[in-house]
């Protein structure tokens, strides 16, 4: 029993209706119980308020827990999923998918959410492809997801996400989207908003940035409804932004795709305003007022202007071997107009999908090392609105399918094998909608189909299509004719009964541009444009990236041979057999309103959503069914070990033997399986983690006795070798004192003997000792060595090559020699990796930062924080990679934080979520944020160690040479501060390549030649935003940030609009009968949401 006194698994429930039902669970939804378990599933009803239930320690708890121990959480889902995935449960390793169903407002997202963080916090590692994986949701929820009536956050897209492991570690991701309603781009039902993208842009880029992509007031906008947001809202959305652009970093987006994305979404915007008017000869010609946009929009696009308006009034047709121009109708221009723009945002977000996968994919060959998996499905809930057109269609099938999928795995599989084993059983009923799926996914005769077989006639139209399916589904019990006078039908889901306007499904089904819009984009001169219209779009719909075609009307007409709706079924049959070959866990999320009021639960609606859910059923079957339905062979292999009897046979009587050694009741043996409840598992795992721990008991006890004989045999050893050494050290005494005694008693004879009379006889000179060969080299290192005294042998002391051998000795100098060579090596490259890719983006005001240390080491930087109080940082140059550490002086030590440097070149301390273009910029973050875990804040930067040399004495000899006006520079520098002699002493050994010329690398003529000019540009002042193609130089940031490629033409195009609207509010007044958009307001966008783009203060003085 939970704290409120109900229970929290229904299957336990001893009375099963409907009003203990909603009583259970209406009281646990009083007191914040939001989660409830049906057995194995979790029911999960939306708080809609922040509770303390998803704080770390809470999620600490449900690590690797049982469910008996703690209250349902969506946490405990996770980690089954987790353990089963490394075969730590009933079932040996296999891929699982979670499976999250419910309307849309239930809550799927945020359940995704959750479940995404405590996977990743259940594999957590060394490694920053977590916090990538983290990072793609709020992405794509940015580009994938609008408000609508029932959601303020719905997903207008359908996403299934597979985390893909080695062992216990996440090496890749995957996304698999579905069914993006682009048609959301230019209509937007009363009550309801565009992607969220569009508000986060206006609310997060700054002015200056704003003029760059060329986006005006938001109320310009038809695409936008001409609405915003009240000033609360647009703070949130500004946070938004500023967390889609960290997203973007995090990934690995480039700051070139970047601004390309945000380009080709403001043309979007800019191709919205385009209105038409008949010209004398019937032609089709732009208003004067919106000439402007579509010299915007060609900007934008990277295109000609006249080249896109032919593309939006007319069609060129090939007709034996003639072309012939067909000029559209004004509705015809609108309809062309408003297909451009969705398909250009429709093949955005598939690029940003298909970049995310190719970022995240994972690095080892999938062909040779075998990744287990864990899918988590997030797609859209079922819909019923005012007006329910193509997409709630396409979105309810796909909730028919996963309610067939669940019915199949709870109802269908159990109650067939129940019957097949022999086991008494009393059938449960429950709503089947297999008959639902046929009628939309038969062949021939299914919507779907016949659907597919208009689209393909150019004469046919909605109505004729709404005929022929009431033709052909008179009888059928499901559909029903709507006499109502536009074109519709109505269909009873299992949720209920659905009317669909059947307006623009056949053009929707169809999602056609003209072939002159496909070539003239593919030959836009922005980048990612040409990229997203040369791609081909897969069976399933994925936008797949591809060279440039050289025929495009070919390549065009081959990938457009499929109809949207035949993508879709193709996808959602890949989903499925992805689904049915995992281990599946299903979260039932429930709305308790439709207000969207926290603490406040509508019965009617809540018992709804349960009645078509078929939660009763589920109930029935989890509480006297059997959910765990194992062979004998395969539970015999699984829990064999609970006999600890080697080499048991995998028969029926192994089973019921290993059964009888657990004590468990309520289960069943049929004629090739074991059945059991789902409380089972549970209770088979408890055993072997005893069995565990009862074996770690033995290892433990095994390695001591193993240690401790081995560490008496080597005491022993030295015992003796220590007694025998003891005994050569006496013998050796006695044998000095015998010798002593004899040179004594023979010096005592010697004079005894000696004769004073005889006269002293001159000895014989000595012969000159002869000189060395010359072949035999001098070898003062062997000298100075001396050798090792011998030792007796002995059979208890084996000689080692170590004994009597000078050639160790001579081994070992050689490979300490190597590894320094190493050593310098690596320092030398990490020096120029530095030098020529790093040193302008340090640097700030021709110096580099006193918290900048160059290479030091771990060891030397501890030294420098050591007397240093709290919150003392500095940044090193790593000697042994390709990056940077952080060194900070904590409490109680020093923390060594990883700095690295991501192919998009951005800076991310490892295990933090944020992306910085630069160090400084890093620095200036973590001085107001705490480094996780601990929260550290960075307080005060760490200098140099003293007055007379920096802290980079090791690397004087990879120093590029200094010319005489240097020495002399830097002598005239020692008699000022000190910071100046240490930023001298580090600019010679970091060179940054803005620097005097005398200190850069050689360059051929020609090369300098070009930087000659461009430091005369600069120092003039006639152009400091030198840029190559669209690259602006940064002094900040070290580095090019770039505009859009036809910025000026964008300029002039803003500038001639405002000037039309000026004119247009002194003219018209606000009865006037023209629609008028109001007068341009001041631009209020705060500067600090994202740095503006450098280098636009010079496009405007141009």
């Amino acid at each position: 029993m939970a704290g409120c006194g109900m229970p929290e698994d229904l299957a336990t429930l001893s009375e099963l209706d409907e009003s203990v039902l909603l009583e259970v669970l209406s009281t646990r939804f009083r007191h914040d119980h939001v989660y409830t378990y049906v057995g194995d599933i979790l029911i999960a009803i939306n708080p809609l308020k922040y509770l303390p239930l998803y704080e770390k320690s809470e999620a600490e708890k449900y690590k690797s827990c049982s469910k008996s121990n703690l209250p349902p959480h969506i946490f405990a889902v996770a980690d089954r999923a987790y353990q089963s995935m490394l075969g730590r449960l009933a079932t040996g390793p296999k891929n699982q998918c979670i499976v999250i169903s419910g309307e849309s407002g239930a809550g799927k997202t945020e359940s995704t959410k959750l479940l995404l963080r405590q996977i990743m916090e259940l594999c957590k590692g060394n490694s920053q492809l977590e916090r990538q994986i983290l990072q793609v949701n709020p992405l794509l929820e940015a580009f994938g997801n609008a408000q609508t009536v029932m959601n303020d956050n719905s997903s207008r897209f359908g996403k299934y996400i597979q985390l893909r492991f080695r062992n216990t570690a996440v090496k890749g991701a995957k996304i698999n989207e579905y069914l993006l309603e682009k048609s959301r781009v230019v209509h937007q039902d009363e009550g309801e908003r565009n992607f969220h993208i569009f508000y986060y842009m206006f609310a997060g880029i700054s002015a200056a940035d704003q003029e760059v992509y060329g986006l005006l007031d938001p109320t310009f906008y038809r695409y936008l409804n001409h609405k915003y947001g009240a000033v609360e809202t647009i703070k949130q959305w500004s946070k938004k932004y500023n967390e889609v652009c960290n997203a973007l970093d995090m990934v690995g987006f480039l700051e070139q795709e970047q601004v390309d994305m945000m380009t080709i979404l403001a043309g979007i915007l800019s191709l919205g305003n385009i209105i038409y008017e008949p010209q004398e000869n019937g032609i089709l010609k732009v208003t004067d007022q919106s000439k402007g946009w579509l010299k915007a929009a060609a900007g934008q696009f990277g295109v000609e202007e006249e080249e896109l308006l032919k593309c939006l009034i007319c069609t060129m047709a090939v007709t034996r071997g003639e072309s012939i121009q067909r000029y559209h109708s004004k509705q015809q221009a609108e309809d062309a107009r408003d297909s451009i723009a969705k398909v250009a945002y429709g093949r955005v977000f598939g690029w940003i999908v298909s970049k995310v996968n190719q970022l995240l994919a994972p690095k080892e060959d999938v062909c040779t090392t075998e990744l287990q998996e864990i899918g988590i499905l997030d797609i859209f809930g079922f819909e019923n609105f005012a007006v329910n057109r193509y997409e709630q269609m396409c979105i309810n099938l796909a909730n028919e399918q996963l309610q067939y999928f669940f019915n199949h795995h709870i109802f269908i599989m159990q109650q067939k094998e129940y019957k097949e084993e022999g086991l008494e059983w009393e059938t449960i009923t429950y709503k089947d909608n297999k008959s639902i799926l046929d009628l939309f996914l038969a062949r021939p005769l299914g919507v779907f189909s016949l659907l597919d077989e208009q689209s393909a006639f150019p004469q046919a139209t909605d109505k004729t299509f709404v005929d022929k399916l009431n033709s052909s589904f008179k009888g059928n019990p499901h559909f029903k004719i709507d006499r109502s006078r536009t074109p519709g039908f109505t269909v009873i889901h299992y949720a209920g009964k659905i009317q669909y306007n059947a307006s623009g499904f056949l053009e929707k089904n169809r999602d056609t541009i003209p072939a002159s819009i496909r070539g003239l984009f593919i030959n836009s001169i922005t980048p990612l444009l040409s990229v997203l219209f040369a791609a081909t779009v897969s069976r399933t719909g994925t936008l797949m990236a591809q060279q440039r075609p050289k025929k495009t009307e070919d390549n065009f007409n081959s990938t457009r041979k499929q109809s949207v709706g035949a993508q879709f079924k193709h996808s959602l049959a890949v989903l499925m057999e992805k689904m049915f070959a995992a281990n599946p866990h299903f979260i039932r999320c429930v709305k308790p309103n439709i207000n969207k009021l926290p603490d406040h639960l509508d019965s009617k609606l809540f018992m709804d959503q349960l009645r078509y859910n078929g939660l009763l059923e589920t109930i029935r079957i989890r509480k006297d069914g059997y959910s765990w339905r194992p062979f004998f062979k395969e539970f015999a292999e699984r829990y064999g070990i609970l006999l600890i009897t080697p080499n048991i046979s995998l028969t029926k009587e192994s089973c019921l033997a290993i059964l009888q050694t657990t004590g468990l009741k309520d289960w069943k043996s049929g004629k090739s399986r074991l059945f059991f409840k789902y409380w089972h598992q549970d209770e088979l795992a408890k055993c072997i983690e005893k069995l565990e721990k009862a074996a770690i008991i033995i290892q433990k006890s095994y390695k001591r006795f193993h240690c401790q004989s081995k560490y008496k045999i080597l005491l022993a050893e030295l015992q003796n070798q220590r007694q025998l050494e003891l005994e050569r050290q006496i013998e050796e005494r006695r044998q000095m004192e015998l010798e002593q005694e004899m040179e004594r008693k023979k010096q005592e004879m010697e004079w005894k003997n000696e004769r004073t009379t005889t006269p002293p006889i001159p000895l014989p000179r000595k012969k000159k000792p002869l000189p060395r060969p010359r072949s035999v080299a001098v070898d003062k290192f062997r000298n100075a060595v001396q050798p090792p005294v011998p030792r007796p042998r002995s059979k208890l002391v084996e000689a080692t090559p170590f004994d009597n051998s000078r050639d160790h000795m001579n081994s070992s100098w050689s490979q300490e020699q190597a590894d320094k060579e190493h050593q310098i090596n690596q320092k030398r490259a990490t020096i120029r990796w530095f030098k020529e890719t790093q040193a302008r983006k340090v640097i700030q005001n021709g110096t580099f930062p006193c918290w900048f240390h160059g290479m030091i080491t771990r060891r030397e930087s501890e030294d420098l924080l050591a007397n240093q109080p709290l919150g003392c940082f500095l940044i090193r140059v790593s000697g042994s990679r390709e990056g940077y550490t952080l060194t900070f002086r904590g409490i109680d030590r020093c923390r060594h934080y990883m700095i690295e440097m991501q192919p998009n070149g951005r800076y991310v301390i490892l295990g933090e979520d944020k992306a910085h273009p630069s160090l400084p910029d890093l620095v200036d973050y973590y001085k107001t944020v705490g480094i996780q875990p601990f929260m550290e804040v960075l307080t005060m930067p760490c200098g140099q160690k003293c007055d007379h040399e920096t802290d980079y004495e090791e690397l004087r000899n990879f120093s590029v040479k200094t010319n005489p006006q240097e020495k002399l520079s830097s002598g005239t520098a020692a008699d000022g501060s000190t910071h100046d002699r240490v930023h001298n002493e580090l600019s010679k050994l970091f060179v940054p390549p803005d620097l005097p010329l005398s200190l850069q690398p050689e360059m051929s003529p020609v090369m300098r030649k070009i930087t000659d000019r461009k430091l005369q540009a600069a120092s003039s002042g006639r152009s400091a935003a030198i840029n190559s193609e669209n690259g602006i130089e940064d002094e900040h940031q070290g580095g090019k940030r770039t505009f859009p490629r036809l910025y000026p033409s964008i300029r002039l195009a803003m500038r001639e609009i405002q000037q039309v609207h000026e004119q247009q509010s002194t003219l018209h007044g606000p009865n006037s009968g023209e629609e008028f958009v109001p007068e341009l307001p001041p631009k209020q966008f705060k500067e600090h949401h994202r740095t503006p783009l450098p280098g636009s203060e010079h496009y405007n003085k141009k």
